[in-house]
């Protein structure tokens, strides 16, 4: 594990490297020929390579810092960094479009044409090639090593070559037609860098807030436990995200309640060391013991399954007991997808009704969003 992550911190560096070379060059080649010439829109197109330059050194520091190990003040390790880096790329990219857009609106507004020459045109033709080269490495290095930065870069450079296509295109009418579209060929390239930097923010700050992992994620590691000796069922798993490999897991594991204790531990103790060698999850399970001699819970859990059967979609039930003497209390917990559009107050009085129609018991319901 630890020299994999090694390798993927190697390549994701020299990748950046890479990336910050070849935007270099293509920003002082825009930039010294835009200015040179009057051509706003190849201008703004080598200073979109400059904050390229930005977003790789970014790239590159995240790779750094997320390969540094767990420490006491980040026990889950900093591999969250890359996403931080890629909120920073989004946020560059923005700043340079509302840049674009003023200039280009004040290029438009004071009109004119403008002229290119073969120096111009060999630029830009390169130009289109080396990003789309770059877009194929990002691309290929971002799906080998699961990284959002070169994921970010990928997109970014494939918009670029949209966007250095559309200068071209402005540069030929404003020669050949003379129509002022120079102006109006800036406007479309930070149109489409607005579009970039929204979805690289949009993508990184999901991320940072806890977003969901792939449900494929979770369906294997369901599928592993189940698959676990003595095990009835799971229940309240949760994955939690501290990076591109930083995953951690915890679970309800269902088990037969006269089971001995240190049969149980042995059962989920195996299931923790194979789902973190089989997917990088560091599981910490939880017993739920299930007495399968208690005759009347376990045929009220089937009646009142029934009962609630399509009151809502995707809804279950889990977690059942009977706590006797006096009245005495039925407990267990309602699992509703997020998707969900009732409230829980709702779904919990709906089963506390179905449930006092079956039984004298007073129900103890707790709703959980899974």
């Amino acid at each position: 594990m630890e020299q994999n992550e090694t390798i993927r911190t190697k390549r994701g560096i020299v990748v950046s490297a890479v990336g910050i070379v070849l935007n270099a060059l293509l920003a002082a080649a825009k930039m010294s020929l835009g200015l040179a010439f009057g051509l706003l829109s190849l201008a703004a197109d080598g200073a979109n390579n400059l904050s390229d330059c930005g977003s790789s050194a970014a790239s590159l520091a995240s790779f750094r810092i997320s390969s540094k190990p767990a420490d006491k003040e980040h026990p889950y390790g900093h591999q969250r960094a890359e996403y931080i880096a890629s909120m920073l790329i989004g946020f560059l990219v923005l700043l340079l479009a509302v840049e674009l857009l003023r200039e280009s609106v004040g290029k438009i507004v004071a009109g004119g044409t403008a002229q290119g020459n073969v120096w111009i045109y060999v630029t830009l033709g390169v130009s289109v090639l080396v990003k789309a080269g770059m877009f194929a490495l990002y691309r290929a290095t971002a799906k080998a090593i699961g990284s959002d930065p070169l994921r970010a870069a990928a997109t970014d450079s494939l918009c670029d070559c949209i966007a250095t296509s559309a200068v071209a295109l402005g540069v030929v009418l404003s020669e050949t037609c003379g129509l002022p579209a120079d102006g109006y060929a800036g406007l479309l390239v930070a149109l489409f860098i607005v579009w970039q930097g929204v979805k690289i923010v949009r993508e990184a700050s999901s991320k940072l807030l806890g977003q969901a992992p792939d449900p494929a994620v979770s369906e294997r590691i369901r599928e592993f436990i189940l698959n676990g000796n003595g095990v009835l069922g799971v229940h309240d798993l949760r994955i939690y995200r501290y990076g591109p490999n930083k995953y951690f897991a915890t679970a309800h594991i269902e088990m037969p309640a006269g089971l001995p204790s240190v049969t149980a531990h042995e059962v989920i103790d195996g299931l923790e060391r194979r789902v973190l060698a089989e997917t990088g999850v560091e599981l910490t399970a939880h017993l739920d013991p299930v007495d399968l001699k208690d005759s009347e819970a376990q045929s009220l859990k089937e009646r009142i399954c029934a009962a609630t059967e399509g009151m809502t979609e995707g809804m279950e039930l889990h977690d059942f007991r009977i706590v006797r003497g006096g009245r005495g209390k039925i407990l267990f917990e309602v699992g509703i997808p997020f998707s969900c559009p009732k409230k829980d107050a709702e779904i919990k009085n709906d089963v506390e009704r179905a449930v006092r129609l079956l039984c004298d018991y007073e129900p103890v319901i707790s709703v959980e969003r899974e």
